[in-house]
């Protein structure tokens, strides 16, 4: 059996993928390293859709399955997904039993349990199955944004995009220029690179090239590599 996942068609089960519309909002300052393909479970369609035009991206395939019944074929017959965002209760389903389906046909998701019966029994639960986070009903649309772009961020299929890399690399070098009271004429005479140039680095206007970087680094008394250490903990 195989099930025509398309922007345009609802297969059974109640399966729908869309691979919406840009919405700059969802991403801001990140952007797509790789696939990523999305999964929500919920016997409620509302929530289902709901969820989904949260999400919604040109770079994310979103699928949805509102009927318990087909949960386990699905899992089984479709591609891989990245992450997977489950009901904690399916109708006529054990959460243990849906957890088991993901490990066995769905290896590498990552699992957002979303619950509107919040418990100590099913926080325990998703402990032991190792789940990214456990979200309560109702949730804030922000909330479920930003745990989903950190889970993606997490498993490396979110990456800054080039524009924002540029900025934050260059707000990093002017905060330890600043920090050793150098002025930007005395690193470019350290650095022996241009006034101009320095600027438009710092200012994230142009990248900089490996060696500029190095010498860079030198002048102010720091690894390349903890420059962008910086960046990725901010």
């Amino acid at each position: 059996m195989s099930w025509n996942l398309d922007p345009v068609s609802t297969p059974p089960g109640g399966v729908k993928a869309n691979r919406g519309k840009p919405t700059p909002g969802v991403l801001g300052e990140l952007q797509a390293a790789g696939e990523i393909n999305i999964l929500i479970l919920d016997d409620d369609v509302a929530t289902c859709s709901l969820i989904q035009a949260a999400l919604t991206n040109k770079d994310f395939t979103i699928e949805m399955i509102s009927d318990p019944t087909q949960v386990e074929e699905c899992l089984k017959l479709q591609g891989r997904y990245q992450l997977i965002l489950l009901d904690y209760v399916l109708p006529g389903l054990e959460a243990d039993q849906v957890f088991g389906w993901i490990r066995d046909y769905q290896p590498d998701a990552s699992i957002i349990v979303i619950t509107g019966y919040p418990s100590v029994d099913s926080a325990l639960s998703c402990l032991r199955n190792r789940t990214y986070d456990y979200l309560t009903k109702p949730f804030q649309i922000d909330q479920l944004r930003e745990i989903v772009l950190r889970c993606l961020k997490n498993k490396g299929l979110l990456r800054m995009t080039d524009a924002a890399l540029r900025e934050a690399l260059g707000t990093a070098i002017r905060n330890r220029r600043k920090g050793l009271n150098l002025t930007l004429q005395e690193l470019s005479a350290k650095t022996e690179v241009s006034l101009g140039y320095l600027s438009q680095i710092e200012l994230g206007k142009n990248s900089a090239s490996i060696e500029t970087l190095y010498r860079i680094s030198l002048a102010l008394g720091v690894r390349m590599g903890d420059l962008f250490s910086t960046i990725q903990r901010g």
